[in-house]
């Protein structure tokens, strides 16, 4: 065979080389990230890899292109206004920040920036473990106007986790109360169990609620009556979640992602 050429494209985010006929049609292509050369027919497998070989960085696993999973699939078929995956951390504060922005001239900072600053740290912070087998998802919206800031799923389980704008200022958590500086107390346990709650009636799996403080030079929280069920930690510290495991197994956090990254999923809660 003769005639072979390579065509870069993107598809679901990602970076393909397509090993394409002189009259068009695919008989190979190479994902960077994966580092797999995928086969259409093996006869064509040597001239395949002579004109990728320039384009190949390292060792690749050549083969026929993997079966696709029932979460691959479910992947697939969803329509891309109910899909939840390519939401940014703080997306529902980015898109209010766009109608309402603050005027030019203000005494005191809209509030909303230093909000929008701990969910994108604390974004960062969690899709950062997708390397070891964690899924994060993003700004999920819920009936009555309501969100969950964070849903992570991995082998430690299902984690509902809110992040709490703090900057060099003393945290007191009275449960349900929490109070930051000089501000007035509220309920954000309560919300949050609740946030948690209607994740595990949605997805059929417990989560369990994450408090995270987020800023420069935050305090450690004071506890007047330790919640217990909540874990309340730094941005820093996120990654000790990594460490969890013994909950869910690969194809279990595949299924539950494909299912909280699905918007009719949370239409019923």
């Amino acid at each position: 065979m003769s005639g072979l050429r390579v065509v870069p494209a993107w598809r679901h985010g990602q970076e393909r080389l397509y090993v394409c006929l002189a009259g068009g049609g695919s008989v190979a292509w190479y994902d960077r990230d994966s580092a797999r050369v995928n086969l259409l027919g093996e006869e064509h497998e040597a001239e395949v890899l002579r004109v990728l070989a320039p384009f190949l960085v390292g060792p690749v696993t050549v083969g026929p292109p993997p079966v696709p999973t029932s979460a691959d699939l479910a992947r697939l078929a969803l329509h891309p206004d109910d899909d939840l995956a390519p939401n940014r951390p703080g997306e529902a504060l980015h898109i209010a920040l766009e109608r309402d922005p603050a005027p030019a001239r203000r005494l005191r900072a809209d509030p909303r920036h230093r909000a929008l600053a701990a969910e994108q740290a604390v974004g960062e912070a969690l899709d950062g473990l997708e390397g070891a087998g964690w899924r994060a998802l993003h700004s999920l919206p819920l009936p009555g106007g309501s969100r969950i800031q964070h849903l992570l799923i991995g082998p430690g389980g299902l984690f509902c986790v809110a992040a709490l704008a703090v900057r060099k200022q003393r945290v007191r958590i009275a449960d349900p109360m929490v109070t930051v500086g000089r501000r007035a107390p509220v309920p954000l346990l309560r919300t949050l169990r609740s946030d948690a709650s209607r994740a595990s009636f949605a997805l059929a799996a417990e989560a369990r609620p994450v408090l995270v403080l987020a800023g420069t030079g935050a305090a450690g929280p004071e506890a007047g009556h330790s919640p217990g069920d909540v874990r309340v930690l730094g941005v820093g510290e996120l990654p000790a979640l990594a460490r969890l495991g013994g909950v869910l197994k690969p194809a279990d956090v595949a299924a539950l992602h494909a299912l909280a990254r699905d918007r009719r999923t949370w239409r019923r809660v």
